[in-house]
């Protein structure tokens, strides 16, 4: 397509470059914030501008943050001596969608994956276990995806947390094996997360 303004054609470049939006949806994008007030667009700029600059991750449970604690681990009104485990951030935000689970969380940032080159050590695994050791944790309820590698990262976080006070559990099977937890819908994950079972190791 050939545009009559250089600007339009790289703001719509820009949004195209976004994951699931291809040009015609970037033209659309383009056009509503060109027929918006000049605010609307220097909010919409300075909001990104914004997180960009300063969102970090949480120094407890590895979730994103405006802070150096995100605002979960900081809610004492949650159940804190139940910790979720999960591979990624929008793990975290599937699992509070379902309005089911009111505990803390703990991102590992992938799971084991050798064919990836991906080991525990690649992985926030040593800092769970060092907070299960120094917090009142109760539960760890694994909540990673069933596939092959998620299996096998439930299984070796299982046997690092042998010997801890702590009670080991994973969603039901409400999620399909080989299927990605943040994708699961909310009524299904939510259900997976209330009927939790015990984890065993010597299956």
């Amino acid at each position: 397509m050939d545009y009559s303004s250089k600007l339009i054609e790289d703001a719509v470049n820009a949004f195209a470059t976004l994951p699931g939006i291809g040009k015609k949806t970037a033209l659309r994008l383009t056009l509503h914030l060109l027929n918006k007030d000049p605010g609307t667009t220097t909010t919409f700029v300075e909001a990104i501008d914004q997180f960009r600059q300063k969102i970090q991750r949480c120094k407890q449970c590895f979730n994103i943050a405006d802070d150096e604690v995100c605002l979960i681990c900081k809610n004492h009104a949650r159940n804190r001596s139940v910790i979720c485990v999960v591979e990624g951030i929008r793990d975290v935000m599937a699992i509070e969608d379902t309005a089911h689970y009111n505990g803390l969380y703990h991102v590992l940032d992938g799971v084991i994956s050798p064919i990836d080159g991906v080991g525990p050590e690649q992985l926030n695994i040593e800092s769970l276990v060092e907070r299960i050791k120094k917090e009142d944790i109760e539960e760890v309820i694994m909540a990673i995806s069933p596939t092959i590698e998620g299996e096998t990262t439930i299984y070796y976080l299982t046997k690092q947390l042998q010997g801890q006070d702590v009670r080991v559990t994973q969603i039901a099977r409400g999620v399909a094996f080989g299927g990605e937890l943040e994708l699961a819908d909310e009524i299904t994950l939510g259900r997976s997360i209330v009927t939790r079972i015990p984890y065993e190791t010597n299956r």
